[in-house]
């Protein structure tokens, strides 16, 4: 019998994290390498980015930045080539790079509504299009999408529909994608948070806007980034070998009333 806790090991693994520089990125490109795995870093921030993969280092695992964008193809191919002539193999994607756009729909620009989309939502397909058929090839992978409880519901009072719906998106591309994969042993999860104490989240806590967030929260507090990494460790490693197709809602029980 396998020893559960050996399941949890990411030891020889390779991981790429898009915008792990920072908040739930750099928390779960933090507990990756804790757990053992290597871990690339993308993003477009290149002095945060190095820094960040620096301190992946300093964990006795090999940490690489690298600087790229979501949404060009040359990027994501060229980030991924690199990857696999590096360390040899992609095991697990985490799709994290996202941004938002918090205005009505009334006022929200054509420009403004796709670059949400194209971050969000294209993005996550391009690279994990690109890491999949990787991992297809070695008929082993682990894909995490991070998905957002907006997905689900409407956040008040912030109007952001662009990111609504991109989330949204996410989770369902997360359940085709695992269905087409599956065949492959490439499973394919999300992680749906609840507000978590980011830099994304930075505008908003220290107002009546963040008042309202933990009022609407029966925890009554928001979620912290490491809360995050406990889980992708547990979607990317071998502990979660008959899961795919989920999204995993964590949120302080936000989204039960």
């Amino acid at each position: 019998m396998k020893n559960i806790m050996d399941l949890f090991s990411l030891k020889g693994k390779t991981a790429l994290v898009t915008g792990g520089y920072r908040g739930i990125g750099k928390a779960v490109a933090t507990a990756l390498a804790q757990a053992g795995a290597d871990v690339a870093i993308m993003a477009r921030n290149c002095e945060a980015g190095n820094k960040a993969a620096e301190e992946i280092t300093s964990l006795g695992v090999a940490g690489k930045f690298y600087h790229g964008d979501v949404t060009k193809k040359e990027d994501c191919a060229g980030v991924v080539s690199d990857i696999v002539n590096t360390f040899g193999k992609i095991d697990i994607l985490v799709n994290n790079a996202a941004t938002v756009r918090n205005t009505e729909a009334k006022d929200m620009t054509w420009e403004e509504w796709n670059d949400v989309i194209n971050v969000n939502l294209n993005g996550i397909f391009l690279l994990s299009q690109i890491a999949g058929n990787e991992m297809i090839k070695n008929k082993s992978g682990s894909i995490i999408n991070i998905s957002s409880i907006s997905s689900m519901i409407v956040n008040v009072p912030q109007p952001q529909c662009s990111y609504n719906v991109s989330k949204a998106g996410v989770n369902h591309l997360t359940r085709s994608l695992a269905y087409e994969w599956a065949k492959y042993n490439v499973r394919v999860n999300a992680i749906a948070p609840g507000y978590v104490e980011t830099e994304l989240l930075e505008f908003g806590l220290t107002t009546e806007m963040g008042k309202t967030w933990i009022d609407m929260t029966p925890m009554k507090r928001v979620g912290k980034p490491y809360e995050i990494g406990g889980l992708a460790i547990y979607l990317a490693s071998d502990a979660s070998s008959y899961m795919t197709g989920s999204v995993v809602v964590i949120d302080g029980a936000y989204t039960v009333i």
